[in-house]
């Protein structure tokens, strides 16, 4: 399969062990992907609300050059998924699309509106098959309890994440599955990380952050995985003051989606970037790889 890769800002920045994890997968998955290496940020956030015509330029902009290409994006982090989902929707009215095409005409670029948009988890499932996932396992999750995460911008708004697979709110277990863990169910697993108010109500946002972990702890999760390196952030990197906040013990490893996976072909924490994370995963994979 060939896709136009779309790594967004957190792979290349604040979570370079989930663009280095994502290299090491994609050829055993048969995924050849071709890097949007001059495309912006989605601008999800402050620019979409601050100028909703500049934000969904940028994104036409990265759409043209995809669909410039033949192939479907791929993405690796659900808010820059929903964003450019919201984004291309907006895109097939043709008026609106005419005024985001005159943004991009220096650069000779115009969007026709025929680009969609995959993140890795729904290609996965749909089409590298879990067939051919589990036959790349080397080494099994089994008896490796893993909490999935699915955050915001997979699961909602429905009628753009779901059209036409509505059982994508169960991907993440299906995969874990398909390594050979058992996937943990928990009420936090599609609720929100905290992220998006943690700089407005940091209170709050490390609370929603650490009940979300104590829920999968409390239901006897190893480690969590998350499809978004913005929740790994918030999940890993705030883990120890959402404790704090809450008043109990977390210690609960977070993992990126390739990184479960990649442990589960073969790669070890080392090649997966596992020293980055601020929990480490040591104790929890010691039974399937050397822990960092």
């Amino acid at each position: 399969m060939k896709v136009a890769y779309y790594p967004g800002c957190v792979a290349k920045g604040g979570a370079p062990e989930l663009y280095r994890s994502v290299k090491l997968i994609l050829e055993p998955l048969g995924i050849t992907a071709t890097e949007l290496f001059d495309a912006a940020c989605t601008g999800a956030g402050v620019l979409s609300e601050r100028n909703p015509l500049l934000a969904d330029a940028l994104n036409g902009r990265t759409f043209a050059m995809a669909e410039r290409k033949g192939m479907p994006i791929m993405t690796i982090c659900s808010t820059c998924t929903g964003t450019m989902l919201a984004c291309n929707a907006r895109l097939q009215d043709p008026a609106y699309r005419a005024r985001v095409n005159e943004l991009l005409a220096p650069e000779k670029y115009e969007y026709q509106g025929g680009t969609t948009i995959h993140h890795l988890l729904w290609i996965l499932v749909e089409d590298v098959g879990l067939d051919r996932v589990r036959a790349l396992v080397k080494r099994p999750m089994e008896g490796l309890r893993v909490a999935p995460f699915y955050g915001c911008y997979l699961v909602r708004p429905s009628a753009l994440v779901a059209e036409g697979h509505p059982d994508r709110d169960t991907y993440l277990e299906q995969v874990i599955g398909a390594l050979g863990g058992d996937p943990v169910e928990y009420e936090g697993a599609r609720k929100c990380c905290g992220f998006p108010i943690i700089t407005m109500n940091r209170e709050n946002g490390l609370r929603m952050t650490g009940r979300n972990i104590a829920d999968a702890k409390d239901h006897g999760a190893d480690v969590m995985v998350t499809p978004c390196p913005l929740c790994h952030l918030n999940l890993d990197g705030q883990q120890e003051e959402a404790a704090r906040a809450l008043g109990v013990p977390l210690g609960v490893p977070i993992l990126h989606l390739p990184q479960l996976i990649g442990l589960a072909f073969g790669f070890t924490p080392q090649q997966l970037g596992m020293s980055h994370h601020l929990v480490r995963p040591g104790a929890p994979l010691a039974r399937y790889a050397h822990a960092v």
